[in-house]
């Protein structure tokens, strides 16, 4: 390998490389002249593509931190919440007085729902509402059923799962009445609102995103 010894060129040199002239035309003169010195054999168009070569910006790799995954907290199951008999409501809490604010909220929470409850007010647009709406404090009465013992069955809802309704009657008695088979009434303002429960049977919260058909139908 041919090494290159760096000296300062004489004045005779740089006049003839032409290297006199100040600031940055200087300084292109010298490079151009160091170049033809210390590459003889290299052409000139050579030398030009070589100067006019741009720097290559190299490629820089961070290191990335892995993210940690969270584990998700499991919450109970269906099972283990009835283990736990978390949804049983004690005896001494069984009285319908307790409930009556809840049910004054619900009303409150029906009519918000319905921008107001009017004289003029289609049912059918209030009975869509209510079959989407949380029925928990509504007064729910049982008007048909094939079993005549739930028939007028009334009281303040408490609790509602896929195929039943826990109600609280005002003889302070928890019952509990299945969907299926059932036409349960919900009367609000005047507004009285038909529930099929065998067309009924779903959680409250997948009800706000299910049609319901503007007539119901059951075979008692």
């Amino acid at each position: 390998m041919n090494s290159v010894i760096y000296h300062a060129f004489s004045q005779k040199e740089a006049k003839e490389f032409d290297i006199q002239h100040p600031g940055t035309q200087r300084a292109e003169a010298f490079v151009r002249a160091f170049l033809k010195r210390s590459m003889p054999r290299m052409s000139q168009q050579a030398q030009e593509d070589h100067l006019q070569r741009k720097a290559v910006v190299l490629e820089y790799f961070t290191h990335r931190k892995q993210k940690e995954k969270k584990k998700k907290s499991k919450g109970l199951s269906a099972k283990q919440r009835r283990e736990l008999r978390l949804f049983d409501i004690n005896p001494e809490q069984q009285r319908y007085s307790l409930f009556l604010p809840l049910h004054e909220l619900w009303k409150q929470y029906i009519r918000d729902l319905c921008n107001g409850l009017k004289p003029d007010m289609q049912p059918q647009m209030i009975q869509a509402k209510l079959l989407k709406a949380d029925l928990h404090g509504a007064i729910v009465s049982v008007t048909k059923s094939k079993c005549p013992s739930y028939v007028g069955v009334t009281g303040i809802l408490l609790q509602e799962t896929k195929h039943i309704f826990k109600i609280i009657t005002k003889e302070d008695r928890l019952k509990v009445i299945p969907k299926l088979n059932c036409v349960f009434t919900v009367e609000i303002d005047g507004f009285i609102s038909y529930i099929y429960g065998s067309k009924f049977q779903l959680r409250s919260s997948e009800r706000s995103a299910k049609k319901f058909k503007a007539k119901g139908t059951i075979d008692l």
